[in-house]
């Protein structure tokens, strides 16, 4: 059987949540341990407290990936007696590595408010706050002709050349490539000190800005000559955006009140905070995990009719009344619809190790 380190799973959480998509505040990627561990056992959770690295202990798992950061802001000292620092002695001392995917997951592509969103049935999706736009770059490589098919499969199979829904992109003019092979080289064709003239074909494809390296690996492996001739240049076209936060539309329309009941049912809540007239008719919904009442300003500005979030204080819950948006705060703990779509994710491409959901609910609060 395989084995299995913890930078192999870290890589796979990253091709769904890149690191570079976080907010530069957050802290995101390895918290506590080593890549290099052999992974016994996943065990995902919302947060790391030390209930959950009980649990992890119990279950054997030598391995945590928690959507909070344990370690987010500076720490000065590691006091054992502090509620932080048992937390981080238990993990060391019991070989437990932990890895954080925060904002990078909110962000990407099918993480946690696409999460949320699809939970709410919402539809006609666009981002609430545009974080980031992938630059596109043109790679156009000269192959010898009877090596094109090889050399271009290879690009396309390493996920180069994709455009919407279509893969394996490219376009292909033939031509004659001219070189004369110095003293000392080891030329695939021709010799050294002759003029060589070779029928090659002239490959042009797009490549994601995060797929670059991975583009550029996979000609040099795959083309034969030592010294290849290609050109890289970015685009104006505009590439993969990526943001903070859901607005789209609800399948049908639906008053305020009784929106707040399919909130607490999808989501499992006793209750949820609520602005706004219960009688108001709702379409255009947006939802933002966590903490969202900064935007509170964009969100009515896209046009929703209520503003779903958690984390709502008393005065931006009072200005976003005012300003005619209403507003539904479920909590933060809703983020925790992550556990299950990370642990299916990882089942599915890493089916050496096993991935469970920690049981431990971390909510702080409760309703009395």
């Amino acid at each position: 059987m395989k084995k299995i380190h913890h930078g192999d799973v870290f890589k796979l959480m990253e091709q769904w949540a890149p690191l570079h998509l976080a907010y530069d505040w957050d802290n995101v990627g390895l918290q506590i341990g080593s890549a290099k561990d052999k992974t016994q056992k996943v065990m995902i959770t919302l947060d790391v407290v030390e209930s959950v690295v009980d649990e992890a202990i119990e279950v054997g798992a030598n391995l945590i990936i928690a959507h909070h950061p344990l370690l987010f802001n500076s720490l000065k000292k590691i006091d054992y007696e502090s509620f932080k620092g048992k937390v981080i002695q238990k993990l060391i001392a019991n070989q437990i590595t932990v890895y954080a995917a925060h904002t990078n997951l909110d962000i990407a592509k099918g993480g946690v408010n696409d999460l949320l969103s699809d939970a709410l049935g919402i539809t006609e999706k666009e981002h609430l706050i545009e974080t980031y736009e992938e630059q596109l770059y043109k790679l156009i490589v000269y192959v010898p002709q009877d090596d094109a098919d090889k050399v271009r499969k290879a690009l396309g199979d390493n996920g180069v050349g994709h455009i919407g829904n279509y893969s394996h992109c490219s376009f292909n003019t033939e031509g004659t490539g001219t070189f004369l092979p110095q003293e000392g080289t080891n030329p695939f064709i021709g010799e050294e000190h002759q003029l060589t003239f070779v029928d090659e074909v002239k490959i042009e494809t797009i490549v994601m800005e995060s797929d670059l390296q991975t583009a550029l690996d996979t000609m040099r492996k795959h083309h034969p000559y030592e010294e290849i001739a290609y050109d890289l240049y970015p685009l104006a076209q505009k590439g993969s955006t990526y943001g903070l936060g859901i607005v789209g539309q609800l399948e049908k329309q639906i008053t305020l009140a009784d929106l707040c009941i399919q909130v607490k049912d999808i989501f499992d809540l006793d209750a949820v905070r609520v602005t706004g007239n219960d009688d108001a008719i709702i379409r255009k919904v947006g939802i933002l995990g966590g903490s969202g009442e900064k935007y509170i300003q964009q969100a009515k500005n896209k046009g929703v009719d209520v503003f779903i979030t958690g984390d709502m204080t008393f005065h931006q819950a009072q200005d976003a009344y005012e300003m005619g948006l209403a507003v539904i705060d479920p909590g933060h703990h809703i983020e925790e619809i992550m556990k299950n779509a990370t642990k299916d994710y990882l089942n599915k491409l890493c089916t050496e190790i096993e991935c469970i959901e920690s049981k431990i609910d971390t909510n702080p609060f409760r309703y009395v």
